[in-house]
């Protein structure tokens, strides 16, 4: 069909939701709109799928999330029966349409009779990582889109070792969503409540719990003198990590309070990406009140950081390398001194 033609089944689709009928009624007059949201399916590649939301086939909405998740549900009973019991962890962070999307991917899969685990709060990658691991589920899915600006949203797929497929598995599902066919036509069946079970603290805890095992020197939360700014960025790493750094005891922390709350129009920043100078605006004002040595700000889903540091001239914002090279020199030193300590005599 031309981009034409799918405009017009999705408005003459009876069933169609209203925020999305809505959408339509906005694309209606814009041609150059309506072609850059129905010219071709949204793509689903190797790390899952992201865009605009709106309505569309080239766009984040309810029936493009359920035709994801019904080509992941083939994929996953092709897997087989066990693997379908085991099931897949579902969570989101702070974005539009998050929470909805979450719900449609757990209600597309308990449809297809295969168990799913939703946070009904906004949690980080990281944690959805861990949790696929901790229920030994299947697969784990996050509805997020990074980094990017307000008007996008995403759906990143995690196989059961808690990492994003390996190119084998990716191609696979893509195979899979490919041919799960129309997304309009794609309803769903009756299905036991109990193959949606929504996670509580129990595991947010047990997560906590497991962060505190990777510290490589914990006396240094009640020994060092450094001071810290931290912000989410209106993303879903505040709670937690102001649980972890208050419960293994450090002290010197200081919390970007206008940015604390999860808020996916990310109101005070021009972007909500750590790697850039502007996300700090807040954090350096912070910064400069409380005399802090190094500002971090977490991207929205919590799986990319950014750091700057107090110089002569300011906070300077450090580029991906230099952060991973001091990890890298932190982690050596560290196993490097206990390896020294572990031995008789001195290690070679």
């Amino acid at each position: 069909m031309s981009y034409k033609q799918l405009f017009e089944q999705w408005n003459r689709f009876a069933e169609l939701e209203s925020v999305w009928k809505e959408d339509l009624h906005l694309l209606a007059n814009d041609e150059k709109r309506v072609e850059d949201a129905f010219y071709r399916d949204l793509e689903f590649g190797t790390g899952g799928m992201r865009g605009e939301i709106g309505a569309g086939t080239n766009r984040m909405n309810t029936y493009t999330i359920r035709k994801a998740t019904t080509g992941l549900a083939a994929y996953i009973k092709m897997a087989g029966v066990d693997a379908m019991k085991r099931g897949v962890v579902i969570a989101y962070d702070s974005r539009r349409f998050s929470p909805e999307f979450a719900n449609e991917a757990a209600n597309t899969l308990a449809s297809n009779g295969i168990q799913a685990y939703l946070y009904n709060e906004p949690r980080t990658t990281p944690q959805l990582s861990y949790s696929v691991r901790k229920l030994n589920a299947f697969m784990g899915i996050v509805i997020t889109a990074s980094h990017n600006p307000p008007e996008y949203n995403g759906y990143k797929v995690y196989g059961e070792d808690g990492a994003q497929l390996n190119l084998q598995d990716a191609d696979a599902v893509i195979r899979y969503v490919s041919d799960a066919g129309d997304a309009l036509q794609i309803t769903h069946q009756a299905f036991d409540d109990r193959l949606v079970t929504y996670l509580d603290e129990d595991i947010d805890q047990a997560y906590i719990e497991e962060l505190k095992t990777v510290q490589e020197n914990p006396a240094i939360a009640s020994t060092t003198d450094l001071t810290v700014v931290f912000t989410p960025l209106h993303g879903a790493s505040g709670k937690t990590v102001k649980q972890i750094l208050s419960e293994v005891g450090y002290k010197n922390i200081h919390y970007v309070e206008e940015q604390m709350e999860p808020n996916g129009e990310f109101p005070t920043v021009k972007s909500p990406n750590p790697e850039e100078q502007s996300a700090f605006e807040f954090a350096i004002q912070y910064g400069e009140k409380y005399d802090a040595d190094i500002l971090v700000a977490a991207d929205p889903d919590g799986d990319r950081v950014g750091l700057a540091v107090k110089t002569a001239g300011g906070y300077k914002l450090l580029t991906g390398n230099q952060t991973g090279a001091i990890l890298i020199e932190y982690l050596l030193t560290q196993r490097k001194e206990k390896r020294n300590d572990a031995c008789k005599w001195p290690c070679v």
